[in-house]
């Protein structure tokens, strides 16, 4: 190879190691991924490649001879005994071939026996339980020394902090979030107008990375053990060191197969690249393992991978399609969203219409113009996103987008604040906004007003019939079919004004959640109801006297008070006390006996309920004073199952706690005593 080869190769290779280093920095120790695994995998290949090639390139601080990235500083760091490595990528079968080829060598044997498991899309994390107790967890930082996260393992409800035998032993594992989950994740974050997770993988790292534990608790976490560092367990092999774990009540991915030959082994791969999308998870690939764990140590690791296992890749669906417009939408909040019009594509299991380009930073960033072919993916495999602009087909005629000066809905100038990246109306009568503001204030969670759904309160605003949230307490069955409109029944106008008039009587924390004040979220509404009791204590309470509140900050406290202290805010509430709207939450020493009766009572709910979700359920336990537990203990009083009730059923059966069916559940709420 020649000289001039040679420089060329080193010149790529540093650039190659600054790429690299900078999207490890992103996403590793800012959870903040700005390119696809598929494209860092094709980046980190490369320089592989490059340094076996030209081994003088192979330098100590190459992203090759590492795994991940610097642990916060906000952590604690926690050491690795055993290095928590990487993986070697393989993308081709002829690659695993060449992987077994390597191993059978080593080995000196005819046939090698492998394992493949599931490579689950999130964050590895290590867990040391000694004498059966879980003491601690760290996350795998940089293979060597990760960030101890052990109060927020703690939250995953699918972990169990004693295992079914006094063992000690360091476990390894994944945390991940479920496809439904994280769409209803999102779903809430777009209600309350948070940014939004890209990717599953994100949102389960953002989530164990949180320097509050109860932020922890509050996100859908899950996770899959499948590994060992530091132990002295009975198992000679990868197929009985799963079955062990799971013999110690570990949860464990029973997606797996264990292989006589590397055929076999990709066989198990390429099924699952066609099926992935039937699971209730995101994979990124399978992993291979050499099943006898003797063989495995013979093996050994490299800096960065151990010999005996391989992951074999599955790339991302992305499609190409056209953007027709861009759009902007405006939030209950006035937040102004660039949305693409795309031409409709077929991806990921459903026809995409539309990706959100989030704000106008993103939206310049992608360099997306109107008539622009576009590679579009679905992220976490369920919100649609443009990846990247194919500006080699453009023809001219593309048009360039301006976010508007003024809003789409009312015409009001828009600005945006220091420190934010979205624009914002913030003309309060703003029609959008009012629209949004009013299936927030009627939904489940808030005012519960059942049936006043995004058509019917578009309808009432637009025949004038309503103008702020106050004005639901005026309506008049009448003035609605007076309107004389296809579709709009007698019954359907009863049962509305029905249901309007019954919220007069929702408890204060309900009322505050609907009225869709910035950062004021279900828990904060709560927390603020409980401890002021009444709206006009609320309402002349400070910043100084906010923040006194446990849980809330200098950012929900001033949101409060802006609320309160615009002149539109007296309007309404004034409009709401007239109409006898309830301003008050019930005092724990207020309450009937009949609606304390569970005080003292523990529940666990297990299962799929059929009338109500968990969370309703445990509201309704709360407000008799009841409590809620996820998991089933000898202080469980009450196990309530619904379908496909799971091992907490049991559980509950060994201790002998009392089994409600769903029936029997609501007869107890019905007649407490």
């Amino acid at each position: 190879m020649n000289k001039e080869n040679k420089n060329e190769a080193a010149l790529r290779a540093a650039q190659l190691r600054e790429k690299i280093n900078e999207h490890n920095y992103r996403y590793h120790t800012l959870d903040d991924p700005r390119i696809s695994d598929h494209e860092f995998d094709a980046l980190m290949s490369e320089l592989i490649t490059l340094e076996h090639r030209f081994p003088g390139l192979r330098v100590s601080g190459s992203p090759t001879q590492k795994v991940g990235g610097e642990p916060l500083l906000e952590f604690l760091p926690l050491e690795h005994r055993v290095p928590m490595l990487g993986l070697d990528n393989a993308f081709q079968r002829e690659e695993l071939r060449e992987f077994d080829g390597r191993i059978r060598r080593s080995a000196g044997l005819g046939e090698v026996e492998y394992i493949c498991e599931l490579k689950v899309d999130g964050l590895a994390v290590s867990l040391q339980y000694e004498e059966g107790r879980f003491v601690r967890g760290a996350t795998r930082g940089d293979g060597f020394t990760g960030e101890e996260i052990t109060e927020n393992l703690r939250t995953i409800r699918q972990l169990p902090l004693m295992l079914a035998e006094p063992a000690t032993v360091e476990v390894r594992g994944e945390v991940y979030i479920g496809r439904d989950d994280f769409k209803k994740l999102n779903e809430k974050r777009l209600r309350e107008e948070q940014p939004l997770f890209a990717n599953p993988r994100n949102a389960a790292a953002g989530s164990l990375r949180q320097l509050h534990s109860r932020i922890t608790a509050s996100r859908p976490l899950r996770i899959y053990l499948y590994g060992l560092g530091e132990h002295r367990l009975p198992v000679s092999t990868q197929a009985g060191l799963l079955g062990y774990l799971e013999k110690l009540r570990l949860p464990v991915n029973r997606e797996r197969m264990l292989c006589r030959n590397i055929e076999e082994a990709a066989q198990f791969c390429s099924g699952w690249a066609r099926r992935r999308r039937e699971l209730p998870y995101e994979i990124d690939g399978a992993v291979i393992k050499v099943n006898d764990l003797s063989l495995q140590e013979r093996l050994g690791s490299t800096a960065r991978s151990p010999r005996w296992a391989i992951a074999f890749k599955y790339p991302p669906e992305e499609k190409t399609t056209r953007v027709r417009d861009i759009l902007v939408n405006v939030g209950r909040t006035g937040a102004i969203t660039p949305v693409a019009v795309l031409e409709p594509v077929f991806i990921s299991g459903s026809t995409v219409q539309r990706a959100s380009l989030h704000n106008e930073d993103i939206l310049a960033e992608k360099e997306v113009m109107i008539g622009d072919t576009v590679v579009i993916r679905k992220a976490g495999e369920i919100i649609p996103e443009i990846v990247r602009v194919l500006k080699e087909k453009r023809s001219g005629s593309e048009k360039a987008f301006r976010m508007p000066d003024r809003c789409p809905s009312c015409g009001a100038a828009v600005a945006r604040l220091e420190g934010e990246a979205a624009r914002r109306c913030f003309n309060p009568s703003c029609p959008a906004q009012v629209v949004e503001r009013l299936v927030h204030f009627a939904s489940r969670r808030a005012m519960n007003i059942d049936t006043l759904g995004p058509a019917m309160a578009e309808l009432l605003w637009r025949e004038g019939l309503v103008r702020d949230l106050a004005d639901l307490y005026y309506l008049k069955a009448s003035s609605i079919l007076d309107l004389k409109l296809k579709g709009i029944r007698e019954k359907t106008v009863a049962n509305l004004v029905g249901a309007i008039a019954e919220s007069k009587a929702r408890p204060l924390h309900r009322l505050l959640f609907g009225f869709g004040i910035r950062f004021v979220g279900e828990r904060a509404a709560r927390l603020l109801a409980e401890h002021f009791l009444t709206l006009e204590r609320l309402r002349r309470a400070g910043v100084e006297e906010l923040t006194a509140v446990a849980e809330i900050g200098p950012e929900i406290a001033g949101a409060v008070r802006r609320f309160f202290e615009a002149p539109e805010t007296a309007v309404l509430l004034e409009k709401l006390k007239e109409a006898g709207v309830n301003f008050s939450e019930p005092a724990p020493g207020d309450a009937a006996a009949g609606e304390r009766a569970l005080e003292g009572k523990t529940f666990v709910f297990s299962g799929t309920l059929q009338r109500l979700t968990r969370s309703e359920a445990a509201e309704l336990v709360a407000g008799q004073g009841g409590a809620v537990s996820s998991s089933v203990g000898r202080k469980t009083d009450f196990l309530v199952a619904g379908d496909r009730p799971g091992s907490k059923l049991n559980r509950a059966r060994e201790l002998g706690v009392t089994v409600l069916d769903e029936s029997a559940f609501f007869e107890l709420l019905e007649s407490p005593g």
